[in-house]
């Protein structure tokens, strides 16, 4: 993408906040792009400094391998969805949640989900703070209905996402400085886990129960049970709170 349309993404953000603002309250709205597990970089956002330091920059260090929106974009969902809808059964107990999430203070988020060409995806999010209550039944159903026209125009202004190089990459004193990306499957490649335990750990860490990371993993619950007791001793943790700081500790996210 060159620097004249990216140049266009304020202009095509704001213009989209007013449309959809004229028709449904929401506090934020925010573009992010998806490209498999790299680091997804932030298209438009309306946060202010100290908002955009947890929902993007912290985001993007880390947490946005656990979020809910991330998976669904790689996998290529499409339309309007809710938060509530695509979460895991324990992500609101989960120690993402607490840890993390929480620190948005939102009563809701929801989003248009626009697959483009070559396994990229973009999520235009908007956000309801606590303050504001969640997004009602009738907004969520004019939403939903103007889902096609939203990503029509996302899918014009962005056929394709910026370059990681142009998105990653700072200059700072001369040289330039490219930022760290994860891919999940790696995570944990130097604490010796097997294949299944990784799996696990990804699971627990999105906020499934025992009962539903062994439906996605097509075994029986107890054996999510003996995985996980194996990952604790593994890694000399006796809780959900211990894997998400080891989690926190290997990409290197540092709390707001």
């Amino acid at each position: 993408m060159d620097a004249a349309r990216q140049a266009e993404a304020p202009c095509f953000g704001q213009a989209a906040v007013n449309w959809l603002g004229r028709h449904v309250r929401f506090d934020h709205c925010v573009i992010f792009g998806y490209r498999g597990s790299t680091r997804p970089p932030a298209l438009y956002e309306t946060f202010s400094p100290a908002e955009s330091h947890i929902f993007v920059t912290l985001y993007q260090a880390g947490p946005y391998l656990l979020d809910p929106f991330h998976h669904a974009a790689v996998e290529r969902k499409e339309g309007f969805w809710r938060m509530r809808e695509l979460a895991p059964d324990r992500f609101y107990t989960s120690e993402y949640y607490r840890s993390y999430y929480s620190q948005t203070k939102l009563a809701e988020e929801v989003g248009f989900f626009v697959p483009l060409a070559d396994k990229e995806a973009l999520v235009l999010s908007l956000m309801r703070l606590r303050s504001s209550g969640p997004f009602g039944t009738a907004d969520t159903r004019l939403l939903r209905d103007m889902a096609p026209a939203v990503i029509s125009l996302c899918r014009l202004r962005w056929p394709q996402l910026p370059s990681i190089r142009s998105t990653h990459e700072k200059a700072k004193g001369g040289a330039v400085q490219r930022s760290d990306e994860f891919e999940r499957a790696d995570i944990w490649k130097s604490l010796s886990l097997t294949s299944r335990e990784k799996q696990v750990v990804d699971l627990v860490l999105q906020g499934y129960s025992t009962e539903s990371a062994a439906r996605m993993m097509r075994v029986a619950p107890g054996t999510v049970k003996v995985h996980r007791r194996n990952i604790y001793r593994k890694l000399g943790i006796k809780s959900q709170a211990g894997l998400f700081a080891r989690f926190a500790e290997i990409v290197g996210l540092r709390p707001g």
